[in-house]
């Protein structure tokens, strides 16, 4: 097992969390996905986590319904909270009412509060939007988060799922209204889902913001334990998304994926580094997103204490060469489209390496 886990500043904020943050929608009985915990199981991971060097718990108020939070607040509750960085999100239906859904004052409103009594405490270190919301002005969500900010109720505000032009507007609607700099940018990314590279990791380093990537093994996919012939692993979440003819983003359908060349190319550059290192391919996956310049923390999902800790391996106390992450980047390197290609091929000559220059 690795030593303890290192610490980072969440973008360009003064707030250190443990560069492995811990995410909860493994937590309570959710029917969408498989092998889910229960209180105990949940908590001997957070306590296990803890015990680990770990500080930075993601969860939010449609994870299992609430029952997400529930749990990591029966668990916070036990704890000195100031210890802790705990993050939760607000954009999904939560209720049966017209307005239990979105990104309104009045839903916002209403979210923190039921997530603060979840959680048992009195305010959540870094409060995030789940996605875009297009039915509700910006400047009203703007002017709702930050009111909360100066209410006591959050500390710093982030985003998650939007694009590069939604986030960039976000700032420069933050600026130009006088209202708190959100700090963080919540993304799927990993080695076989590198979109967010077209425009949100630019938009990202030009304005201090941390990148906290979800689903870093895209859904257990990077593992080492997938392989072409044959079936999922039973009780993998991919496994339940082929069944259920779901195609789910942080897990996709087996059978579609088992025909793509690129991704097996992929999994074998992986294993073949792990092995170089005496690691396994998850820490390698997780070890090539902690080592790129815009990330501040990487959410991993366990549920066990054993993928816990064989997570929390890729943290501290080894690196991967500047020859694998080349090799790594350019295996599962993106065909860009247009207007992205022509613009990469103006600029190739044109590169700095850092703003300062």
């Amino acid at each position: 097992m690795a030593d303890k886990t290192e610490y980072r500043f969440l973008g360009g904020s003064g707030l250190k969390v443990s560069n492995i943050c811990l995410g909860a929608m493994t937590f309570g009985d959710w029917d969408v996905l498989p092998g889910q915990c229960d209180e105990a199981a949940s908590h001997a991971i957070l306590d296990r986590y803890v015990e680990l060097g770990g500080n930075f718990i993601d969860t939010a108020d449609v994870y299992e319904g609430g029952k997400s939070e529930e749990i990591v607040g029966t668990w916070l509750a036990k704890q000195e909270r100031e210890k802790f960085v705990v993050a939760t999100k607000v954009r999904a239906t939560t209720g049966k009412g017209i307005n239990r859904v979105g990104l309104s004052r009045h839903h916002i409103m209403q979210s923190i509060d039921d997530s603060l009594r979840r959680l048992r405490t009195d305010y959540v270190d870094l409060y995030q939007i789940h996605n875009w919301d297009k039915a509700v002005p910006i400047k009203e969500t703007l002017s709702a988060l930050n009111d909360l900010v100066r209410a006591g109720k959050v500390r710093y505000l982030g985003a998650s799922n939007v694009t590069g032009w939604q986030l960039q507007k976000i700032v420069d609607l933050s600026k130009s209204m006088g209202l708190n700099k959100w700090i963080s940018l919540q993304a799927n990314h990993n080695l076989l889902s590198r979109g967010i590279e077209w425009e949100l990791t630019d938009v990202c380093r030009e304005e201090g913001i941390g990148i906290i990537p979800w689903s870093p093994l895209k859904g257990g996919l990077l593992s080492g334990k997938f392989k072409r012939e044959g079936d999922a692993p039973e009780g993998s979440r991919i496994s339940h998304a082929t069944k259920k003819g779901m195609d789910l983003e942080g897990a996709p359908d087996f059978e579609r994926i088992k025909k793509d060349d690129k991704t097996w190319k992929i999994i074998d550059v992986t294993k073949n580094v792990a092995e170089a290192h005496g690691k396994t391919p998850a820490q390698v996956a997780i070890r090539w997103l902690l080592q790129k310049d815009v990330v501040s923390s990487v959410i991993i999902g366990a549920k066990t204490v054993q993928q816990l800790e064989d997570n929390m391996g890729a943290s501290t106390g080894w690196e991967l060469t500047e020859e694998q992450m080349a090799e790594l980047d350019t295996v599962s390197q993106m065909d860009p489209t247009y207007p992205y290609n022509m613009i990469a091929r103006f600029n190739s000559d044109r590169v700095r390496k850092n703003l300062c220059q």
